[in-house]
């Protein structure tokens, strides 16, 4: 169980604020926002270089941290300036030719899929999404009949930025292994808040961000590279730090994950991310996506009751996103009702999943993302803000 009580009292959020973007960026907990501030303050002191050296334990803390929060080993991780950089280190590593196909989810998220729009472009590789079965998640079974020798990649979005679905990764990931084809999971909202252990998932490459359920720094990321996969993908950019110049003629690439990195990063930002990690690790991931998940399902039953209000989240398995919207009212304007009332909630428009959107005629959401420090009292004023302003359209 989570201790409630005590989350609280170590996020420094404003009086009186709902904080309901967790999805967007969480609120640090105090040992992470005390890390971050501890150790740029020690580069001021002394230097980059020498903070570097001093705290070199801390700095690589990240490593570990992460491994044993994907089930992983530590040369398997990189530390990458934000989840989408890492998501396009591992994607841009792929050679592409003419009649590839990559395979992808109709939520998939916008930086994503413009990514194989450019590389379909340039290439002649093609784009083909996985039909969805009758709950609106990835269709396994479509997924098995579609692979063939000329499956290049299977990509999928984990959590997407439009609703509270969790795809099936576990079950992808059992049959693109069985299948040979490389899978690439964004876990950029599912890390944090869902309990992931990359041995069950079967994914190849996993990214994810810091700043969302996490709870980390911004400007932080992390890429998953299976060390067979990864020793077999040349990076699309590499550096001293990716690739030792050993001679003048030659340079020989890491054989582990840290040939994704630069070795320039924000090293204030990676001592805090070890540190929201083993913040996380020591609450326990199952403890927390029980919480998130279990506020979730009451506030979208309690959303639903609410006359005039519509909430949009698919699939079987559910996450702590809830999208909803307000009839009458459009998405931005009651984001920013609420904010005039101190309720932090976000906004996810066609743009962003543009498949998903247009397929159920959505132009926007309203997304409401808990996180295990949130209470049951939060989340019943949300409900009564949002049926104020159904009555009042």
């Amino acid at each position: 169980m989570i201790d409630v009580d005590r989350v609280r009292s170590e996020t420094r959020g404003r009086p009186g604020l709902i904080h309901l973007n967790n999805a967007g960026a969480s609120l640090s907990p105090a040992p992470v926002l005390g890390a971050v501030v501890d150790y740029l303050q020690l580069e001021a002191e002394v230097g980059g270089y020498e903070a570097a050296a001093q705290r070199h334990e801390s700095v690589n803390r990240v490593y570990g941290a992460a491994a044993s929060l994907l089930r992983c080993e530590p040369d398997e991780i990189a530390f990458v300036e934000n989840a989408t950089r890492a998501w396009d280190m591992a994607f841009y590593s792929f050679e592409f030719q003419a009649g590839d196909r990559i395979l992808t989810c109709a939520a998939e998220y916008v930086s994503n899929y413009v990514a194989y729009l450019q590389v379909a472009r340039r290439t002649g590789a093609v784009i083909e999404v996985i039909p969805d079965d009758e709950s609106g998640a990835v269709s396994v079974d479509a997924l098995a009949a579609m692979l063939d020798e000329r499956v290049k990649l299977v990509s999928v979005t984990h959590v997407p930025t439009n609703g509270g679905l969790v795809s099936p990764a576990e079950e992808i990931g059992a049959v693109t292994r069985a299948a040979g084809v490389p899978f690439l999971l964004d876990a950029c909202q599912s890390a944090g808040q869902l309990d992931l252990d990359v041995g069950k998932v079967q994914c190849d490459l996993l990214s994810l961000t810091g700043r969302k359920y996490l709870r980390g720094p911004r400007g932080t990321g992390l890429l998953y590279a299976r060390r067979e996969l990864a020793q077999a993908l040349h990076p699309p950019m590499i550096d001293l730090h990716a690739a030792p110049w050993v001679e003048a003629d030659r340079y020989e690439l890491r054989p582990d994950a840290r040939r994704f990195e630069n070795w320039e990063c924000n090293f204030a930002g990676k001592v805090g991310l070890g540190v929201a990690i083993d913040y996380a690790l020591e609450l326990g991931l199952d403890a927390i996506e029980q919480r998130v998940c279990g506020l979730a399902t009451r506030l979208r039953e309690s959303l639903s009751e609410i006359r005039g209000v519509s909430v949009h989240d698919l699939g079987r398995r559910r996450c702590g996103i809830v999208t909803f919207t307000v009839s009458g009212l459009d998405a931005e304007g009651v984001k920013q009702a609420l904010a005039s009332r101190s309720i932090n909630v976000s906004v996810s428009v066609v743009g962003s999943t543009r498949i998903d959107m247009e397929r159920r005629g959505l132009p926007a959401v309203v997304r409401a993302s808990v996180h295990y420090y949130n209470t049951e009292d939060e989340l019943r004023r949300l409900c009564a803000e949002v049926g104020a302003l159904a009555q009042s359209r």
